[in-house]
């Protein structure tokens, strides 16, 4: 028979925490940072609703799910809308019906679904791709496979390096840099990114400004936060923030001087984040889902995540699957108004613990809307 067991993540026991690593080993799939019990007690610390379930058959440990359990037995990915992989981090023959019922919850909203077991098979989701760096040998043979795949965009970033390392300042590349200055230029250069762009703050609630400070702050151990910056001479020009696991590096913050634009800092970033991977002990750079016209030149490597939601045989679960199917139909999954509407709504509802924040992100995000549509009768 299976059983569940659910508590707040600084409660999993030791035996707990081993088996949960063991299962990451287990499978490429789940050897990301995001997926381990490090990030889900990380979470915890600054998150009184996190939850971990444990299912149990006799005798031996099923599964792991890290989540934030909500009103309604309604759960979202632990860490959202940080966490772009998640999933159900257990053996095969693990159904997330089964689990989800076990659990009693409803409804397990998910926007990076990994799912190596098929636990979710049935429940439509739609897929996604992510975008990994992986070097199998070294990191010149794998900026070579990059310039021979695409020679004119490789010889265009060149230029660009060069002229940006001769105009504005020798360029260096700082690993595991520890610079508090740095590290809060970065995160408001991101800031003033998302009010540019109108998309949500989701950097300025409290719990997640906590998380990523703790991260920065812990370099002890296999899981920690990692700044990466480039800079011209002594100018941060451009920089990633994120956490690694081992030889594993996840960025969430991808940040570039607004002043350096025309020298597309970003590009020439990555080329040389790629070159000094070796020196930092990294193996993979997952720079996750999204933003694709950026990462997937860089990306030799792409992963299957899904977005939807699994559900239990109860009435939440049905009254969920309803709403999903009329999202689905209305084009929730596509690029278009609805599309964004509705990766905009489930960011709010992430990161926005209160009514209050909720309903700020709503009226923003309809601001923001009417000014794009304003900006684009203006320029018809």
């Amino acid at each position: 028979m299976l059983t569940a067991e659910t508590f707040h993540p600084s409660d999993l026991s030791d035996t707990d925490i081993a088996t949960w690593r063991a299962l990451c080993a287990s499978r490429p799939e789940f050897a990301n940072p995001l997926m381990g019990p490090e990030f889900a007690i990380a979470v915890g610390k600054v998150r009184g609703d996190a939850r971990v379930t444990v299912w149990r058959w006799p005798g031996r440990t099923a599964g792991f799910l890290a989540y934030h359990r909500r009103p309604g037995s309604y759960a979202r990915p632990i860490g959202a809308p940080l966490s772009d992989y998640h999933g159900l981090v257990a053996e095969q023959g693990l159904d997330a019906d089964e689990a989800l019922a076990a659990a009693g919850l409803s409804v397990y909203r998910f926007t990076g679904l990994t799912d190596p077991n098929k636990a979710f098979n049935g429940f439509g989701a739609v897929e996604r791709e992510s975008f990994v760096i992986e070097l199998a040998t070294t990191a010149e043979d794998y900026l070579e496979a990059l310039r021979a795949a695409s020679p004119k965009r490789f010889k265009n970033y060149r230029r660009l390096d060069h002229k940006l390392d001769r105009e504005v300042g020798v360029l260096s590349i700082r690993g595991a840099d520890r610079d508090p200055a740095a590290f809060a230029t970065l995160l408001r250069w991101k800031r003033e990114q998302l009010a540019r762009t109108g998309a949500h703050g989701f950097l300025n609630a409290n719990w997640t400004q906590g998380l990523l400070q703790s991260l920065f702050e812990r370099q002890d151990g296999d899981f920690q936060g990692l700044m990466v910056n480039l800079y011209a001479g002594d100018r941060l020009v451009a920089g990633h923030f994120g956490i690694r696991q081992g030889g594993v590096y996840h960025p969430w913050i991808a940040s570039t001087d607004p002043e350096l634009g025309a020298w597309s800092p970003g590009q020439v970033f990555l080329g040389r984040a790629i070159a000094a991977m070796p020196e930092m002990g990294l193996t993979t750079y997952d720079l996750g889902p999204g933003h694709e016209h950026y990462k997937r030149p860089y990306a030799l490597t792409t992963r299957r995540i899904g977005e939807g939601i699994a559900t239990a045989a109860n009435l939440g679960g049905r009254a969920a699957q309803v709403s999903e199917q009329a999202w689905t139909l209305a084009g929730a999954h596509g690029q278009g108004a609805v599309g964004k509407l509705r990766r905009r709504l489930d960011i709010i509802a992430s990161s926005e613990l209160s009514f209050a924040g909720r309903a700020k992100g709503l009226a923003q995000a309809i601001a923001a809307r009417t000014r794009r549509q304003s900006a684009e009768l203006e320029a018809v």
